[in-house]
């Protein structure tokens, strides 16, 4: 795909017999899942939804192209995007996690933390990877109190110096 992506959900696992999958849901967009709607793996291979329906804090999807367990096995752990253009506008204090991948990360305190390597979903909140030139990973969790000020145009990013989130 020649533009950016966003992701919109997580192969968890495999369910069944026959090729449905397991999937953590990363988009609010409500149609994300609905039958006939096109998704993309990270190697560019496109997706149709022939069914979704809830299960315990899930979606159980199943795609046209996968049609056995064995294929559903292969998706596990695959990241599921679309388009950035058949997004919506975010609202302000949002980010795409490609805008955010790259951004230098610095303190109010002018310390450079390193650059984000990877901007990881969890049920509580986004947490993004920084990682320096020597390898030192610092785990950044993305709340109103650490953020600073995010200023994707420049790629750099201000968090607050809080004891605790970096190793000195």
């Amino acid at each position: 795909m020649d533009e950016p992506t966003v992701a919109v959900g997580r192969v968890a696992r495999a369910h069944g017999v026959q090729g449905e999958v397991a999937v953590l849901v990363l988009s609010e967009v409500e149609d994300r899942f609905a039958l006939g709607a096109t998704l993309w793996l990270e190697d560019g291979r496109t997706l149709t939804v022939e069914s979704s329906r809830p299960h315990r804090g899930r979606l159980l999807v199943r795609f046209r192209e996968v049609r056995d367990r064995e294929q559903a096995e292969r998706l596990q752990r695959a990241l599921l995007v679309v388009p950035e253009s058949s997004s919506p506008s975010l609202p302000e204090g949002s980010w795409w996690d490609h805008q955010i991948e790259g951004c230098a990360v610095e303190t109010d305190r002018g310390r450079a933390l390193g650059t984000v390597r990877e901007v990881i979903h969890t049920a509580a909140n986004d947490v993004w990877s920084v990682v320096d030139g020597g390898g030192r990973e610092t785990l950044v969790p993305v709340l109103n109190d650490v953020l600073v000020s995010v200023d994707v145009g420049a790629k750099r990013i201000v968090v607050r110096e809080i004891a605790g989130l970096t190793v000195e």
